[in-house]
């Protein structure tokens, strides 16, 4: 499977403030940014798969809404994991 729990704890470790906190907004962003280049790759070679095709979608607008309530509670968190994960450009 391409998200085991080593990863997860790999990804939360990284961007969450330690391996247990899986609840912060910059843990779940990066989670999801995984997931989203992951669906991203296997669209590339499946394009006809529309149920992942739409699983995407929603996690991109997952995503979204995380990234907006940081830049509505803390701007500079919401800058530094953009600067981080490289969403924006």
């Amino acid at each position: 499977m391409y998200l085991d729990s080593a990863k997860k704890q790999e990804l939360f470790e990284k961007y969450g403030k330690s391996a247990t906190n899986t609840g912060s907004a910059e843990s779940q962003i990066a989670l999801f940014t995984f997931r989203i280049s992951h669906l991203t790759e296997h669209l590339k070679v499946n394009h006809k798969d529309y149920a992942t095709e739409r699983s995407l979608k929603m996690l991109v607008g997952k995503r979204r809404r995380l990234l907006d309530y940081l830049i509505k509670t803390d701007i500079e968190r919401y800058r530094a994991i953009i600067k981080e994960l490289g969403i924006r450009k």
